[in-house]
C-alpha cells in the first residue's frame, strides 16, 4: 500500500493548523494594540459628557462648542463658557433664547450659593475676631477688590461689559470726581475681564489705588437690590435703604 497520499495529507492537515493558530494569533495582536484606543475614546466621550450635563447641554451641542473654541471665536475669547459661546453664535432666535435662559439659571444658582457662603464668612470673621475689621489689600495695577468700601451714602454703579451706556456713566462719574464703587454684573468671578474693562474705559489706577473708586465682582448684590431695570444703574444706601439716582 502506497503511504505518499497519507503523508501529505498530514502534512497538508499540520500546515492548516499552523495558518489558523498564526491567523488567531495576528487578530489577538491586533485586538490587543487597538484595545487602549478604544478604551481612551470611550473616557474622552464620557468625560464630554458629563461637562455637557454640568452646563445643561447635550452631546452634539458641546460638540459645536468645542469646534467654536478651534476657531476665531476661541483665538478671541479664549476662556469664554459653554452657555455665552454658544449664544453668542446661536444659528436661530430659539437657540439664543434656549442658552440664554441657561445662562440666568447657572448664575441664579451661582450667585445664591455665593451669597450663602459670604453671609458664613461674614459670620465666621465676627465670630473670631469681634473686634477687628477685615482688611482688603490691593496692588499697585488696577484689580478687582476684594469687597468694597460700603461707605455710608458712597455711590455704587452697576456695569456690564459691551454695554455703551456703563461705559460713558463710569467716564462721567471719574470726569466729576465723584468716589464710587463699581459692581461689574456677569464677571464671573473674572479679574482679567474686569481689569480688560477698566482699562478700556480709562478708570485710572491712582484713583483705584486711592479707593476713590472700587472695581468689584457683583457677586449677586444686584440681584438682592431687587431693581431689575436696565444697567447702568447708580445707587446710594442709606441705612440699609437703596435708591437710584
Amino acid at each position: 500500500m502506497n503511504r505518499f497520499p497519507f503523508r501529505w495529507s498530514l502534512m497538508v492537515a499540520a500546515w492548516l493548523a499552523a495558518s489558523i493558530i498564526t491567523s488567531a494569533n495576528a487578530q489577538q495582536a491586533n485586538a490587543s494594540s487597538m484595545a487602549p484606543a478604544r478604551i481612551e475614546t470611550t473616557a474622552i466621550a464620557s468625560h464630554d459628557e458629563t461637562l455637557a450635563q454640568a452646563w445643561g447641554l447635550h452631546g452634539d451641542e458641546w460638540s459645536r462648542y468645542e469646534q467654536l473654541m478651534r476657531g476665531p471665536l476661541g483665538i478671541a475669547s479664549p476662556n469664554l463658557d459653554p452657555l455665552t459661546a454658544l449664544g453668542i453664535e446661536a444659528r436661530s432666535d430659539a437657540e439664543r433664547r434656549r442658552y440664554a435662559e441657561l445662562q440666568v439659571r447657572f448664575e441664579a444658582q451661582r450667585v445664591q450659593k455665593e451669597l450663602t457662603y459670604q453671609l458664613a464668612y461674614d459670620a465666621a470673621w465676627k465670630r473670631l475676631y469681634p473686634t477687628m475689621q477685615p482688611v482688603h489689600l490691593q496692588d499697585t495695577s488696577i484689580s478687582p477688590a476684594v469687597a468694597s468700601t460700603d461707605a455710608p451714602g458712597r455711590l455704587a454703579v452697576f456695569v456690564r461689559d459691551q454695554c455703551p451706556a456703563c461705559d460713558a456713566k463710569v467716564q462721567t462719574l471719574q470726569t466729576q470726581g465723584q468716589s464710587f464703587d463699581i459692581y461689574v454684573v456677569g464677571s464671573r468671578g473674572d479679574d482679567r475681564a474686569i481689569r480688560t474693562w477698566a482699562k478700556r474705559v480709562g478708570i485710572d489706577p491712582a484713583k483705584v489705588r486711592a479707593r476713590t473708586i472700587t472695581l468689584n465682582h457683583d457677586a449677586g448684590r444686584w440681584l438682592s437690590v431687587g431693581d431689575q431695570s436696565d444697567l447702568p444703574a447708580v445707587l446710594r444706601e442709606d441705612r440699609g435703604q437703596w435708591s437710584r439716582q
